[in-house]
């Protein structure tokens, strides 16, 4: 605090005055022996009221307070701001108030960080309504007793509008119409309740003069204002941020608006589903704000058909039905913020003049939507992911000959897609003339082509024709040679029960087990193996047709080996070419291992064919049941050859 000196309190006195006089307005901090009595009415203009010790209030920023001798009101002062008000200084700030008569310069009291009980709150308001006041602001209230009903005196007053911000009820437990009444019936034109978890507001109890209520961020419900007839004047209604649910139940509340001009519901829960529900909205209605809620597709079919102005921005809309809504009046529509794929028409929207667009999905817009609205004075289509191609060059030529409608240009428009001109503007992004500008038959022509040559390569590759085509002719090659060649080798003459197909590294089973116990078990089993019966300065494959000609049976030993090597492929492409071509049994699968699937190589798919269709020995891992394995394999290639004889062991040997 400053002292009480004599030059301080003159030079301070100066600035006051000066304050004043010029600006019409006292700010004050109610304190304990603030007030003194002050005349009922002022005395002629010029002339000076004082009242003793009022500290003057600094600006937020500053928490010390200065404590003055004296501060002076004029009666000319038409705004007065007053903080810091509990129950030890209410009856005090009463007296104060109660010196502004009706026909007093006062009309702007701004109350700020108020803490009384509930009848001291209502003798404040009581006090306000009977003065001059014509714009109270109360802010930061704490009511700290049990609410109770109060015989609230509506006479009389000069109040316009009131705001009340952040107020916090500390009475769970009330009766809702003694709380609600007190400001349902308040005849003024404007109200403003915002940012006190307010859950619900009765309808006035008779024909109201509200035109303005603005309830911004409470916990409002669907409940709000149904069937309640006594808001024929009211204007504008603002519901911001509350709990709304039902854009249906929303569109009945205002249905008995008479006046009703501007609707915000922006910031709630809303959804509507549609199936065929009636909505029935304010004729007078013409400006509605329905952003940031839940809204779909079917909101379309809920809307004021009245209405000019539409806000629907930050939803859920992906597509505008045609021929659902017909809001011929519509001039400004908000779809920012969406999930549209393309500029909606206006088909339903003759009138329409504004459009945002702004950060949906859309790809390419349509070159033709200037032609369908063309009352359009402005497009606002920026922040979409373009998709650069031959489509959006029409749309691009479209803004040349907008004459400036799309707002935003150029800077909002780039590409999005494709990744390599990602952030280039559209008006840098250009193609040539050939690139887009062929004919239809050429594009079937050549599309028509590329599949065809596409589909004859995936063929080739997936079925492994090029491998087939060689291998057939090496087979025709080697059958051509044998003919032409000596007489013995002109006709092939079986010499062995079995040709034995098999991987490297499977040879140590095929040696232990497979050659053992049919060449030296029962009867006379005689095995062509590469190892022991391939002719030196032959060619593989002539070896591998040669062995398959003169054997009976071919056997191949599967596994997981076998089909990953490149010689069993070509013994096993023979073997079944000898199978087709001389339409014979010749061929034994001995599953040595499982194969998944998965590792048969696609060219391997005669081996798939084999595995599904023919019957195969499977290796059995328990030895009880090998002797049975060995039995069906030498009854499967049981056969006498020409060449049979006692010493066919010999050349094993």
């Amino acid at each position: 605090m400053i002292q009480n000196t004599s030059f301080l309190r003159n030079f301070f006195l100066y600035k006051c005055l000066f304050a004043l006089t010029f600006w019409n307005h006292v700010s004050l901090s109610v304190e304990d022996e603030v007030f003194t009595s002050v005349s009922n009415n002022f005395p002629e203009e010029g002339s000076i009221q004082k009242i003793k010790s009022l500290p003057l209030l600094y600006t937020k920023s500053h928490q010390s307070k200065a404590n003055f001798g004296w501060v002076v009101i004029q009666n000319t002062t038409e705004s007065l701001s007053l903080s810091e008000i509990t129950n030890d200084n209410v009856k005090k700030l009463v007296a104060l108030l109660s010196n502004f008569r009706q026909g007093s310069r006062l009309q702007n009291l701004t109350l700020t960080n108020v803490s009384v009980n509930w009848n001291a709150l209502m003798a404040i308001f009581q006090t306000v309504w009977h003065s001059s006041v014509e714009y109270f602001n109360i802010n930061s209230v704490t009511q700290l007793s049990n609410i109770e009903r109060y015989n609230f005196d509506y006479s009389g007053t000069s109040m316009k509008a009131l705001t009340m911000e952040k107020i916090l009820i500390t009475d769970l437990y009330f009766t809702q119409d003694d709380l609600y009444r007190i400001f349902a019936d308040m005849d003024i034109a404007d109200m403003t309740i915002a940012d006190s978890e307010m859950i619900h507001m009765l309808c006035p109890s008779s024909k109201s003069r509200f035109r303005y209520l603005n309830f911004l961020k409470n916990d409002l419900t669907d409940f709000l204002f149904q069937k309640c007839d006594n808001l024929l004047q009211l204007e504008t209604l603002i519901l911001q941020k509350n709990k709304f649910e039902s854009l249906r139940k929303v569109s009945l509340m205002t249905s008995r608006m008479k006046s009703l001009r501007y609707l915000d519901m922006s910031s709630n829960l809303l959804r509507h589903d549609g199936a065929d529900v009636q909505c029935q909205w304010a004729e007078s209605l013409t400006e509605l704000d329905l952003s940031s809620n839940q809204l779909a597709d079917a909101v379309f079919e809920c809307l004021p058909v009245n209405v000019k102005k539409l806000g629907l921005q930050n939803n859920q809309i992906s597509n505008v039905p045609r021929g659902v809504a017909e809001l011929k009046r519509l001039e400004e529509l908000n779809l920012a913020s969406n999930r549209l794929a393309d500029l909606p028409g206006c088909s339903g929207f003759t009138s329409l003049q504004f459009l945002n667009v702004e950060m949906n999905s859309i790809l390419t817009p349509s070159a033709d939507f200037f032609r369908s609205c063309p009352r359009v004075r402005e497009l606002q289509a920026g922040h979409n992911p373009f998709k650069c191609s031959c489509e959006l060059q029409a749309f691009i030529r479209l803004e040349k000959r907008s004459g400036g409608k799309l707002f935003g240009w150029p800077a909002a428009y780039a590409c999005e897609y494709p990744e390599g001109l990602r952030g280039t503007e559209l008006k840098d992004f250009h193609l040539s003339r050939l690139a887009c500008d062929t004919t239809l038959l050429l594009v079937t022509a050549l599309l028509l082509t590329l599949v065809l040559v596409a589909a004859v390569a995936f063929l080739c590759i997936y079925l492994d024709v090029p491998w087939y085509v060689r291998m057939t002719w090496q087979w025709t090659q080697t059958k051509r040679r044998a003919w032409h060649g000596p007489p013995g080798d002109q006709g092939a003459v079986l010499q062995f029960h079995a040709f034995i197909s098999y991987s490297e590294r499977d040879s140590l089973w095929v040696k232990n087990e497979l050659i053992p116990n049919l060449e030296k078990g029962e009867g006379c089993v005689q095995l062509c193996q590469h190892e022991r019966n391939f002719i030196p300065g032959k060619s593989i494959v002539e070896n591998i047709i040669n062995c398959i000609e003169k054997s009976y049976k071919s056997i191949f030993v599967l596994s997981p080996n076998f089909v990953q090597s490149e010689w069993c492929h070509y013994e096993l492409y023979f073997a079944h070419h000898k199978l087709f071509s001389e339409n014979s049994n010749s061929l034994i699968l001995i599953l040595l291992e499982p194969i998944p699937p998965y590792l048969i190589p696609a060219r391997y798919h005669k081996l798939k064919a084999l595995m599904a269709k023919r019957t195969y020995l499977e290796w059995p891992k328990e030895r009880s049941k090998r002797a049975l394995f060995w039995a069906n394999l030498r009854a499967a290639i049981s056969i006498n050859l020409p060449q049979a004889n006692e010493n066919c062991y010999e050349e094993i040997d």
